[in-house]
């Protein structure tokens, strides 16, 4: 079996698992079923979705789309001129434009996201993730400006709880019935009252120099 063979194999393998558990939590609660029940389901070995999942926690927010370094890498992309707060909030509105799934702003969600509030251990983890992600971009405009570590902080920290108002915004209007183009419109509207609140010493922080490196 070829490479790209194998790796389309396993990305299927990933998606029906992950597709057959959060139908199973959506049906039942999360802490309802089992990690063999969702084995059962899927038709594999429970061995198999550990492998794949390693944590119960990871079929509904796998490591590579709920990351830590999510704010840290929207900055550390940014183009020469652009600071990090213009960085995620561009970043941020270009997703919400775009009705980003993984925002929530898709048909059908509403359920899945009130699985996930009625899950205290994905409420946890959701916290926790908000505050890596301010943590690691801390770290990162810190890296950028050694001699300022404070103001490096209080940014990141800042640009984090932007972030999360984005997240409990679409939560709170997904909850209520709102359809997706409804909530992208009012999602918007708060990212410009926040760029507006911000003000200026805070948009005018970390104005990047050089362009970022090609990724391979």
């Amino acid at each position: 079996m070829s490479e790209g063979l194998r790796e389309r194999k396993k990305q299927r393998t990933r998606r029906h698992l992950s597709q057959v558990a959060m139908a199973l939590f959506v049906e039942r609660s999360f802490d309802a079923v089992t990690v063999a029940e969702v084995a059962a389901a899927a038709e594999v070995a429970v061995n198999t979705v550990y492998n794949y999942f390693p944590a119960k926690e990871d079929l509904v927010l796998p490591p590579e789309q709920a990351s830590p370094g999510r704010l840290a890498a929207i900055v550390a992309a940014r183009p020469a001129g652009v600071s990090a707060a213009r960085a995620v909030l561009d970043h941020l509105r270009e997703e919400v434009r775009r009705r980003d799934r993984n925002l929530g702003l898709s048909e059908g969600f509403a359920p899945v996201y009130l699985m996930m509030r009625a899950a205290p251990t994905l409420t946890a983890r959701l916290e926790e993730l908000g505050r890596q992600m301010s943590e690691e971009l801390a770290a990162r405009l810190a890296d950028e400006h050694p001699g300022d570590r404070p103001a490096a902080r209080v940014i990141a920290w800042q640009l984090g709880a932007v972030h999360a108002l984005v997240y409990t915004e679409i939560g709170a209007r997904v909850a209520a019935g709102q359809p997706p183009g409804q909530i992208a419109d009012a999602v918007l509207g708060l990212l410009d009252a926040a760029e507006s609140a911000l003000g200026r010493p805070l948009l005018g922080y970390a104005v990047r120099k050089d362009e970022p490196p090609c990724s391979v």
